[in-house]
């Protein structure tokens, strides 16, 4: 236990990046990162790590997704009386009331919403809160878990059994639809998911749907699993970006690099949700009523009175057992989180994270096709450094070295972004290179 108490902050590797995209004239995505300041803190609230897509005109979109980052962490920690589960509920329902609130008060910010992705990183375990479609993925070994259940058009008729996933009528229904979002409405239906067991090792990523409209859960898996975290978190939003980046791209990486932020069930106090809290006035009362009865009893057998004292002894130990027999009836409700007992019926679905010289080679392809797509041309680009990385990274890919294929392709692409960032002149008109 000393260990986790001196080394646990270190032992969390994460990155967050937000970007306009390349087709958007403003940023509608917001992040935040709350990271416990001490022991006791990440104890009782975890790491805190959040992601919302923003929709509606005139800067609604902006401001729905502000207010939720700045909303619900600060609320969630408020709210210590509380479970975690209940607190991440609490806050993201009254959040919500918030947003509709400001949404009401002007006529330019009515019906405006946000997505809302958050996990809290615990002792017990990755405990999750979500509306709308952006997503919190795991990567474990080899698999990549989908955390979150899309709140979409296209999830609630596939799981109302309209349609299989390869179904013509899947393909047909726009993906950008989506059934739950929090702001525009007074009330909001929120899940909770989780607690999701902690290893060493797992990686985690929240993110908004501009990432998944342009790279596949496959590529996902590969780049966060054989990427660091901050070079991952980059070559999703470059990725995302080459492929023509029409909407604004936001994502948190958290990896777990050590035991000391993973779930240890000897150390976690298990999570207890549906409790009724005790009341301070009502116990308060009941210990007054018992001082004065037991002094009752005393003062009767002070002054010879026994069967008066008796009496009164009796009632302020019944008093005093009911009293107990409240407080204990009221712990003992509930349900108890942890060993394999959790919310939600997650994960959704899983990708397997491709083999690495087999993702390494379709690096250097994507890098092979970039540098001779038609598009590239359109911008004066100083191609040096991207035919040095794209080099090695060839050559690597022959020697079988795919970590370093990977790595060089990588910062090829980053490269290329950086170049044509600073070439289109913030002009998003015409950006994308097509692969």
């Amino acid at each position: 236990m000393a260990d986790r108490e001196s080394n646990w902050q270190e032992h969390l590797s994460h990155i967050a990046l937000t970007d306009v995209g390349m087709r958007r004239a403003n940023n509608q995505d917001s992040h935040t990162v709350v990271l416990a300041t001490d022991l006791e803190e990440w104890q009782a609230r975890g790491h805190f790590f959040m992601v919302a897509d923003g929709m509606g005109a005139h800067a609604a979109g902006e401001l729905a997704s502000k207010i939720a980052v700045d909303g619900v962490p600060h609320l969630y920690r408020k709210y210590l009386e509380l479970s975690p589960p209940e607190a991440m509920q609490k806050a993201i329902v009254e959040t919500n009331s918030e947003c509709y609130r400001r949404g009401q008060a002007n006529s330019d910010f009515r019906a405006m919403g946000t997505t809302a992705s958050a996990m809290a990183l615990l002792p017990q375990g990755a405990l999750i809160g979500h509306i709308g479609d952006s997503r919190v993925y795991r990567v474990r070994d080899t698999k990549l878990h989908q955390l979150t259940r899309d709140h979409s058009l296209v999830w609630e008729l596939r799981d109302a059994g309209q349609f299989d996933d390869d179904a013509e009528l899947a393909n047909s229904v726009p993906k950008n639809v989506i059934t739950r979002s929090l702001g525009p409405n007074a009330h909001v239906q929120v899940d909770i998911e989780g607690p999701y067991r902690v290893e060493i090792g797992d990686i985690y990523l929240l993110c908004s749907d501009g990432l998944m409209a342009r790279v596949t859960d496959e590529e996902i898996a590969a780049i966060l699993r054989h990427l660091p975290t901050d070079g991952a978190g980059r070559l999703l939003v470059d990725l995302a970006n080459l492929r023509g980046g029409p909407d604004n791209i936001t994502v948190i990486v958290a990896q777990i690099t050590g035991d000391e932020l993973a779930t240890a069930d000897s150390d976690a106090v298990p999570i207890k949700i549906g409790t009724v809290k005790n009341d301070p006035k009502s116990e308060l009362i009941a210990l007054v009523l018992v001082a004065v009865f037991f002094l009752g009893a005393l003062l009767l057998a002070v002054s010879g009175n026994m069967p008066a004292s008796l009496a009164t002894l009796a009632i302020g130990l019944i008093v005093a057992l009911l009293a107990l027999a409240i407080r204990r009836r009221n712990e003992a409700k509930g349900i108890e989180l942890g060993t394999g007992k959790k919310l939600g019926k997650g994960p959704y679905t899983s990708a397997d994270c491709p083999d690495p010289l087999g993702f390494a080679e379709t690096l250097v392809k994507i890098t092979e096709e970039l540098r001779q797509a038609p598009g590239a041309n359109k911008y004066d680009i100083d191609w040096t450094e991207f035919d040095s990385h794209r080099q090695r990274a060839v050559e690597a890919h022959a020697n079988a070295q795919s970590e370093d294929a990977i790595r060089d392709s990588a910062q090829a692409v980053s490269l290329l972004m950086g170049h044509i960032r600073e070439a289109m002149n913030k002009d998003a008109s015409d950006s994308t290179i097509e692969l």
